[in-house]
């Protein structure tokens, strides 16, 4: 039986998480951490952390049981790109979690991100293929896109029709705060070999892995990522009722900065899932009653002969996700 009381003979499977800077994300993790045991998944959380997370943090995460990995920066190929939130840059270090090969399949959540209901059985999912919830182009942060230009969106396929004079329509688009996938150092070398020669764009790693695993991506429902802006721009799309995992993304909503003075944010909905965040994390019956674990990694001889040179510098400090 191992330390996060799962059978040694079940594969080997983990949650995942991404962690960077001193800032207040430590919060979400947390919460998160106890989410997954208010909703007594049989599976630990891994939490990749670049250098700059402070050992005070570290130690935080340990007490409630998270699994601590740390991961070097990954950069991308430097140009003029406006991100759409300028934090996005270092959220390249994502990629990182590919190397995670101690485990078969892993479940990668934000940091942002709630789980309200048990989503052990998404690790049975077919192998093979990357698994996300599809994304909405309806709010203004995807204003400079064609699909908001003209007002479609995937979510609603039939309200605003892809133009045939626009030549075919888009290819499916994931939200990446919430993926399933298989580590593999195969897939983590093209990783990196391929951002080296493709130019960032605005949303920064969810492009660049829209782009990547496009031809094996296969949707799940909304329930598995619930993106705030769904409830008032697709509502007929999502019963709250059956929702399992919240996103956390919608401005103002961080439900550790809360004010409710934002847009979108006075809504009665918006303010019982902050609610519900912070019964489960304010819990202390949720608390991590083990001892701290961690899991040092195994894979430095393997990773040492990757040549990332074009990608990694170290020299460079990497900026605190906001």
């Amino acid at each position: 039986m191992s330390a996060n009381g799962v059978s040694d003979s079940v594969p080997k499977r983990a949650y995942v998480a991404f962690l960077a800077g001193n800032g207040d994300y430590v919060k979400g993790v947390v919460g998160l951490a106890k989410g997954l045991r208010h909703a007594k998944s049989l599976y630990p959380l891994v939490v990749a952390v670049l250098p700059d997370v402070p050992r005070e943090h570290r130690e935080i995460l340990r007490s409630q049981g998270c699994i601590i990995c740390e991961i070097e920066p990954v950069y991308p190929p430097e140009n003029q790109t406006q991100f759409a939130m300028a934090y996005y840059v270092i959220n390249y270090s994502k990629l990182r979690i590919w190397e995670f090969v101690e485990y078969e399949k892993m479940i990668y959540l934000d940091g942002d991100i709630q789980v309200f209901g048990n989503i052990d059985h998404l690790f049975e999912l077919d192998d093979g293929y990357f698994y996300a919830v599809m994304d909405c182009f309806c709010e203004q942060t995807w204003s400079s896109s064609p699909q908001y230009k003209i007002g479609y969106c995937q979510q609603c396929p039939e309200k605003v029709k892809w133009p045939a004079s626009m030549g075919p329509p888009p290819p499916l688009y994931f939200n990446a705060g919430m993926f399933v996938y298989q580590p593999d150092l195969v897939t983590y070398r093209r990783l990196l070999d391929t951002l080296k020669v493709t130019a960032p764009t605005s949303f920064a790693e969810q492009d660049f892995l829209n782009m990547f695993f496009r031809e094996i991506y296969k949707p799940i429902p909304p329930v598995y990522n619930l993106v705030l802006a769904l409830l008032w721009r697709h509502p007929e799309n999502i019963d709250l009722g059956k929702v399992k995992v919240v996103h956390y993304c919608a401005a103002g909503s961080k439900p550790w900065r809360f004010t409710g003075k934002e847009e979108n944010m006075e809504r009665e909905d918006i303010k019982m899932l902050v609610k519900k965040w912070w019964e489960i994390y304010e819990d202390e019956s949720l608390d991590y009653k083990g001892t701290a674990i961690d899991e040092p990694r195994k894979l430095d001889s393997l990773i040492s002969a990757l040549d990332e040179d074009d990608v990694v510098n170290g020299g460079r400090k990497a900026p605190s996700a906001a």
